[in-house]
């Protein structure tokens, strides 16, 4: 009966007030509450769908507006991040924000602008810190 029980609250939402809260997490018995953990239920699934990501595009990516247009499609579609252009005539970029939006970014940015020809396009999975807003940024 005892396991039973246990099993059966092994997960709970934990709530302190009796108003519906705004913040809540999920607590396992046993273990520690979670740093930085908390959900702000207004905005749950940012929380559950964030994507941070590093791509590179390769093609005719220099000296087409490219950076420019990123810059312009990133804010207009929400995200933080970077662009900037790489010696070796490739664009690189730092995108952040709801999953669904950095996967339209992608979705843009493996077509371009209009003078642009993308024939390579790698994505990878970030940690880096994408700042406030989107911005453009030195050649490296």
């Amino acid at each position: 009966m005892a396991s039973a029980m246990a099993s059966a609250t092994a997960i709970r939402p934990l709530c302190i007030s009796q108003q519906r809260p705004t913040k809540f997490f999920f607590a396992i018995p046993g273990s520690k509450f979670p740093d930085k953990k908390w959900i702000d239920s207004k905005n749950e699934s940012n929380y559950y769908h964030h994507k941070n990501e590093r791509v590179v595009i390769k093609g005719r990516v220099q000296g087409v507006f490219y950076r420019n247009w990123t810059v312009e499609n990133a804010t207009q579609l929400g995200l933080k991040g970077w662009v900037r252009n790489r010696r070796d005539g490739s664009v690189e970029a730092l995108f952040s924000g709801d999953s669904d939006k950095v996967l339209e970014m992608e979705q843009r940015c493996r077509r371009g602008p209009p003078d642009a020809m993308v024939t390579g396009f790698l994505v990878f999975p970030s940690s880096d810190d994408p700042g406030t807003g989107f911005q453009r940024k030195a050649t490296v």
